[in-house]
């Protein structure tokens, strides 16, 4: 299919594609181009004018210097001419032409459709000349050609014999010189390169705070940013800081007050234990024990779950996953759990290897609560090291798969242990999650069942 208008040889879409392709580098999406555009608009205007306004004052220069030049020049070539003999005038011509203008030896052309011509470059060189040689010599000026250029013309001047000579002006040295156009290109260059670094050199900071905004997070510390540059970026960088500071003051804080709370339970709970044992009533004292069997396992996960949300303390070291695993999948054998674990090669990965482990006992723990049964997989992704745990459970409602990694989170009503726990297992496995650096995923299987996805990057932080 071909399109009408199109120009042979080029395809019909390469220039609004290449359009397309420049405006989207150069249009003001950030603040970074915003800025720029503005000071490199502002700053070319600003240098286009006085650009144009030095053009303008040196060709008035030239014009004043070539009226002086011009006059004395003339009415030396007429003099020359009025001395030699006329049979040897023509031979002169040549010697006297100048690079814009010649002597002719002829009237001026004037004949059907060639106009007199009125401007502004003509009047001036004819009141010049009249002012060197005589006005009574000047006999006017003409086009030299239908054209309508006011750059090309004659002036028919008078020797003194009264032989008519005529002075033919072709076109002047107009535009830029190439030496010029080249220093111009050069300071625009210069120019966009300054105000590229400046824009640069102010937006930095802002970019800095932009990624410490969306690093920070309540899992890890996060370094504290530079307090440099001018005085409105460095307080905005204090001000960020400080708010970082009274952040992790506050879930520090609040970590342990539920830290110490739930330490502090188990003094009453055990005296409590102790007198449960006294009453006489079998029923009653089994009640008890249930009670403050609930009261305890309440206590011991506050405890994980307030040590999970703290920074990490444990360092980072090169981990074989794969021994890891079959170590934690024979714990469960012995306990006559059925967990089921490939036999991997050794996989060696940069992690915490109590954390990682605490957090797959964590998953394992609860898929056997809910199936009786789970298995492990481990795959290396372009996004790191997967770990799934799979079970044959009954699964969660998709519109509930974030919502029950959430604290105190229950998809039964009922508060009883048997039927669903105090809901902190998954909350505390995602608090692990993320002390590695990695994001634990849920989703249904097919044909029913959990799977539950660790995902470890390459280099935790």
């Amino acid at each position: 299919m071909s399109v009408a208008g199109a120009v042979p040889g080029v395809p019909a879409a390469a220039a609004p594609g290449l359009l397309a392709r420049l405006w989207l580098f150069v249009r003001p999406t950030g603040l970074v181009k915003c800025i720029a555009l503005v000071v490199f608009g502002g700053l070319t205007v600003a240098h286009l004018l006085t650009f144009a306004w030095l053009q303008h004052e040196r060709a008035t220069l030239s014009r004043s210097m070539m009226a002086a030049y011009l006059a004395a020049d003339v009415a030396a070539s007429m003099a020359i001419l009025e001395r030699v003999p006329a049979a040897e005038r023509p031979s002169w011509l040549p010697k006297l032409a100048r690079q814009n203008y010649a002597y002719v030896l002829r009237p001026a052309a004037k004949g059907e459709g060639v106009a007199v011509v009125h401007s502004l470059r003509s009047d001036f060189i004819v009141a010049t000349l009249a002012k060197g040689v005589g006005r009574q010599r000047v006999r006017g000026s003409w086009s030299a050609d239908t054209g309508d250029d006011p750059l090309r013309f004659e002036i028919e001047l008078e020797l003194g014999d009264g032989t008519p000579l005529t002075l033919a002006f072709d076109h002047p040295p107009s535009g830029i010189s190439v030496g010029t156009a080249s220093v111009l290109v050069l300071q625009m260059l210069v120019l966009g390169l300054a105000t590229w670094a400046a824009v640069r050199l102010a937006t930095r900071p802002l970019e800095r705070l932009a990624q410490a905004a969306d690093d920070l997070t309540l899992e890890r510390p996060v370094p504290l940013l530079e307090e440099s540059g001018c005085d409105e970026l460095a307080r905005a960088a204090r001000a960020f800081n400080t708010m970082q500071r009274r952040l992790a003051a506050h879930v520090a804080e609040r970590t342990q007050i539920l830290a110490a709370v739930s330490h502090d339970l188990r003094t009453p709970i055990a005296r409590m234990r102790l007198r449960a044992e006294l009453p006489d009533s079998p029923a009653t004292r089994e009640k008890l024990l249930a009670d403050l069997a609930e009261m305890q396992a309440l206590v011991e996960d506050g405890l994980a779950y307030a040590r999970s949300s703290q920074a990490p303390t444990e360092p980072l070291q090169q981990v074989d996953v794969a021994a890891l695993i079959d170590s934690l999948a024979g714990d469960y054998h012995d306990a006559g759990q059925a967990v089921e674990a490939p036999q991997l090669p050794p996989l060696v990965w940069p992690t915490r290897a109590q954390t990682l482990r605490r957090l797959l006992g964590n998953l394992l723990d609860n898929a056997l609560k809910f199936a009786g049964a789970a298995s492990i997989e481990v795959e290396a992704v372009a996004q790191g090291l997967s770990i799934r745990v799979l079970d044959r459970g009954p699964g969660i409602p998709d519109d509930q798969l974030q919502a029950v990694m959430l604290p105190f989170a229950r998809l039964e009503p009922s508060r009883s242990r048997e039927t669903g726990g105090v809901g902190l297992g998954l909350a505390i496995a995602r608090q692990l999650a993320q002390s590695l650096g990695g994001e634990l995923r849920l989703a249904n299987r097919e044909g029913g069942g959990l799977l539950a996805e660790l995902l470890l990057p390459p280099q935790p932080r």
